[in-house]
């Protein structure tokens, strides 16, 4: 068989974004409160899971990547994350910046930067009728 040939596609297992953490030990925490569950991967590594999701949260930081680091998370209920956030004050708790759901052409979009200035867009399509 030709490797050209070959569905790579069907040997990937899992494809997890690495995320900068400016204080591993604030980030590991901000995420657990977020709702993520944690696996220790080693020091400086951590698999932060939510459902069938995971990231890598890593001990590893410079400013200009972090600040240039976008995570998307697509979800059935903008509304639900939003409640969440607010619900546990992060904003006050972590000193991060939100933004309130608002209507893009293509969907409803909520977000956050979280404590290394990664920014999170959590954002559900817009209902069939609204568009």
């Amino acid at each position: 068989m030709e490797v050209a040939q070959i569905d790579l596609g069907q040997t990937v297992q899992a494809m997890r974004p690495m995320v900068p953490a400016r204080n591993f030990g604030t980030s590991k925490r901000f995420y657990e409160e977020l709702g993520f569950r944690s696996e220790i991967l080693s020091d400086e590594l951590v698999e932060m899971h939510l459902g069938a999701y995971s990231f890598i949260l890593q001990n590893y930081y410079v400013k200009e990547w972090a600040n240039n680091f976008v995570m998307h998370m697509r979800v059935s209920d903008v509304g639900l994350w939003w409640r969440r956030i607010v619900a546990l004050d992060l904003p006050r708790r972590y000193g991060i910046k939100t933004s309130e759901p608002k209507g893009e052409s293509w969907g409803l979009v909520a977000g956050f930067i979280d404590p290394s200035g990664v920014l999170w867009r959590i954002a559900a399509p817009l209902p069939t009728h609204v568009k």
